[in-house]
């Protein structure tokens, strides 16, 4: 499972000229799915994200999480995340997950989130055309791969 943090002012996912989701201070978090995940990757990243340190406290220091902050968060699934491009100029997906073992665990992903945030995520609708705008405070950005636990 791979998943791109992003630290916002604002966020919002739209799906056919309807807003769907849309948070203020706080990540938009974009989840790449493969067969092979699990929900010990679930836990694992959930856990990772809501406790990561990259909000500023009272010194201007990146010190509080999510958590801390009560910050909001948006979760939306990307496919595209798990692109492959070592062969040639079009990516492959095909270590992407099938929906059929995505959604569920996209699903779970979500239900985890919040239970360990202890609010609601706003979250886009898998496989839909969505438009996702932000505006990325710092930029603060990181990625993170249950593969590679660094």
């Amino acid at each position: 499972m791979k998943a791109v943090i992003q630290r916002v002012i604002e966020a919002s996912v739209t799906i056919e000229g309807k807003v769907v989701s849309e948070i203020k201070s706080g990540l938009l978090v974009l989840i790449g799915i493969v067969a092979e995940d699990t929900k010990e990757d679930i836990d694992w990243l959930v856990k990772k994200i809501v406790n990561l340190r990259i909000f500023n406290d009272e010194n201007n220091v990146m010190n509080n999480s999510l958590k801390d902050v009560d910050g909001e968060a948006i979760i939306v699934s990307q496919f595209t995340l798990q692109a492959s491009t070592k062969k040639g100029n079009r990516p492959s997906y095909l270590k992407a997950a099938k929906p059929d073992i995505a959604i569920p665990l996209y699903k779970q992903f979500v239900s985890e989130f919040k239970n360990q945030l202890g609010k609601a995520v706003g979250t886009g609708e898998f496989g839909a055309d969505m438009k996702v705008s932000l505006i990325n405070d710092g930029p603060v950005t990181i990625v993170i791969n249950t593969k590679q636990k660094e």
